[in-house]
């Protein structure tokens, strides 16, 4: 198949672009409904252009034709099959192309299943998203495009980044994509609002499942990342406040506070100029963290291009995006109705506080990726901003946001009692002070921070349990009505029970694996021992092994627990020849309460023996699980039927025929 067809399919999905973002949005504002229709299939037909573009470039990996320069330089015949699909987006212009994709299809969703909206309002929301999809079709077409030929031919190419060749990392910028381009939504929304100036809880109803889709998306995609990070690299960590990972993080943490922020929308009808800002920041945010991965102005390693050109492109973009946006919101927010009023101790007042340290936590890794940055621009000196920043800056704004989160579910709102709320989390401080005190007994040399942050996850964890236990009245009435009670609560109160009580398992297992981490970096020599956290690890020596595209040194490592025999371990050393880039695969055995982790290093200079670094991580797990409850939580929300795209509309009733009065 011609990739010609292709890029004149992603010409032809432009052209489509520009007449839905400007066509329907006249319509709209001359209350043409002729012209607002046709943004419904103007979008179909974009995202099946664009669909069809990026098939033809996948059928161009799967072939291997090495006409095609983005198939050159990122792809092999030596590859097995999934990596030749996953790379097509494993370049920079393959993934923008992917993010095009993602943002047709999001478009193309919003315009069939949001035919109960306003016609006004969908037309102006597809038109928005549209702008945004002109956008970055131009940067593709004219800085990245994915179809550019080579001549003459290559018989072989250079094949993909050997740390991208996982199955994890595969599939993390998909998903990614889906967080970060499901907020442009969001974004066109707030915009369309601020148009017609009018914000109701209607229009939160309609602008929350999509912000629960993608921020459930962006979650996964960094948990997948974060995984990845903890078995490839070879760090025995699942976060260093790389700038790509903040890249990532940034609109999670805005986006988690749009998603609560549009709750009091849609409950109070309050909150509402917050609520936009706050939808223009989240997307703002992801353009940003594209603009930092592409720009080539701050260093990853996993970065996708260091183009300055392509940057400049992506941050007059951001510019116009972010200024124009909130521009329009400087002029057209003083005109949004306030709506109703609360006090601040309240489920409103307690949300608005999370919304504000979830915001500010936002503009301090802002602060640290950047600042390197503004002060290479002015010519100081270079300077690094690492994880004691980071760690001493964010995590005592997050402390306060996660004790306030079981406090304010418990809240009334408009006005609420904190006394009563805390009087009813009396069982959760206990349970929360008896595990502090068992782990101060069972875990050596515990800090009395860690203590303290493991009794903090444990107080949100038995928080949120408390919420559910109070809303089915357990012990309160009847254990059969207490059973119905729990049977129909609704889904979205599911999600939102099992988002909180996963996050809470989830900072369990970051504090722990963190705090409480032992590590061991050594020279082991055949059938030398060495001790880690009670467990023996004795070397048995290395093989060579041969993958489909690599050469692998595997190693073997016998560990045991009390004396007694416990697992095998097979660290392995990769060597991609068309690379000769190498990479390391640690070897985890992971249990619930501990990951016992080897990555196999080089030889020493004497060649006698290979280095070895080994790690006792406690609780890795409960991170992992927690993320997983997390996105879970999102799933569950959204298939609460409240949470369907658009209000229901209103049906008429035929009016029964009354019998004639007598006259």
């Amino acid at each position: 198949m011609s990739v010609e067809l292709g890029h004149f399919a992603l010409i032809l999905a432009l052209v489509v672009a520009v007449f839905q973002a400007t066509v329907p949005l006249i319509g709209a504002q001359r209350g043409n409904v002729q012209w607002m229709q046709l943004a419904t299939p103007a979008a179909v037909v974009q995202a099946v252009l664009t669909a069809v573009s990026f098939g033809i470039l996948v059928n161009a990996f799967v072939v291997s034709d090495f006409s095609v320069l983005n198939v050159t330089m990122n792809s092999s015949t030596l590859k097995p099959m999934i990596y030749k699909i996953t790379g097509s987006w494993a370049s920079h212009e393959g993934s923008m192309l992917l993010w095009v994709l993602v943002l047709a299809v999001y478009g193309m969703a919003v315009a069939v299943f949001g035919r109960n909206l306003p016609p006004a309002l969908r037309a102006r929301v597809l038109s928005i998203q549209a702008m945004i999809a002109v956008a970055f079709y131009l940067f593709i077409l004219i800085t990245s495009n994915p179809f550019e030929r080579i001549f003459p031919a290559p018989m072989e190419g250079r094949g993909m980044n050997a740390l991208l060749q996982d199955p994890g990392i595969a599939f993390h910028p998909p998903l990614l994509y889906l967080g970060y381009v499901g907020f442009s939504i969001a974004f066109s929304f707030a915009v369309a609002a601020l148009i017609e100036g009018r914000v109701d809880a209607a229009w939160a109803r309609w602008v929350r499942p999509w912000t629960l889709a993608a921020w459930g998306f962006l979650t996964a995609g960094i948990v997948l990342g974060s995984w990845w990070a903890y078995y490839e690299l070879g760090w025995g960590g699942w976060w260093f406040w790389d700038p790509v990972e903040n890249s990532s993080f940034m609109p999670w943490l805005v986006g988690t506070a749009l998603l609560h922020s549009a709750i009091v929308v849609e409950k109070r009808n309050s909150m509402k100029s917050w609520t936009i800002f706050l939808a223009i920041l989240t997307f703002s945010f992801s353009v940003l963290g594209t603009f930092i991965v592409r720009s080539g102005v701050l260093s990853s390693v996993h970065a996708f291009a260091s183009d300055p050109a392509r940057g400049v492109f992506i941050l007059g973009l951001l510019l116009l995006v972010a200024g124009g946006s909130f521009t329009l919101f400087s002029i057209r927010a003083p005109q949004l109705k306030a709506g109703g009023l609360f006090q601040p101790v309240s489920r409103e007042g307690s949300l608005l506080l999370n919304n504000l340290l979830m915001t500010v936590a936002a503009a301090v890794v802002l602060l640290g990726t950047l600042y390197p940055l503004i002060l290479d621009a002015l010519g100081s000196p270079k300077v690094s901003v690492g994880p004691p920043f980071f760690n001493a800056v964010f995590i005592p704004l997050m402390v306060p946001a996660i004790l306030v989160m079981s406090v304010g579910t418990l809240m009334a709102w408009k006005r609420g009692n904190i006394r009563r709320a805390l009087k009813e989390l009396f069982v959760a401080f206990w349970a929360a002070v008896v595990v502090i005190l068992v782990n101060w007994v069972f875990v050596e040399d515990a800090s009395v921070l860690s203590l303290l942050g493991i009794g903090m996850a444990s107080w949100l964890m038995f928080g949120t349990l408390t919420e559910t236990a109070l809303r089915i009245k357990l012990f309160r009435t009847d254990f059969a009505t207490s059973m119905r009670r729990l049977a129909n609560i609704p889904r979205s109160a599911w999600g939102m029970t099992c988002s909180h009580f996963g996050l809470g398992v989830a900072i369990a297992g970051m504090i722990a694996s963190t705090a409480w981490s032992t590590e061991s970096i050594t020279v082991m020599k055949l059938n030398e021992s060495l001790n880690v956290a009670g467990y023996t690890y004795t070397f048995k020596g290395v093989r060579d092994v041969q993958g489909p595209n690599y050469t692998a040194t595997v190693g073997a490592f016998e560990v045991r627990k009390g004396g007694k025999p416990f697992t095998w371990l097979y660290p392995e050393n990769r060597i991609y020849p068309l690379q000769g880039r190498p990479t390391t695969e640690a070897a985890i055995q992971t249990t619930l309460w501990t990951d016992l982790y080897i990555a196999l290093g080089k030889k020493d200079q004497n060649g006698s023996g290979y280095v070895v670094r080994i790690y006792n991580n406690p609780m890795v797990l409960w991170l992992w699980i927690g993320s997983i409850m997390l996105v879970g939580g999102a799933a569950v929300s959204l298939t609460d039927r409240r949470h369907r795209v658009g209000a229901p509309q209103k049906t008429q009733k035929p009016i029964k025929a009354q019998p004639a009065a007598a006259e």
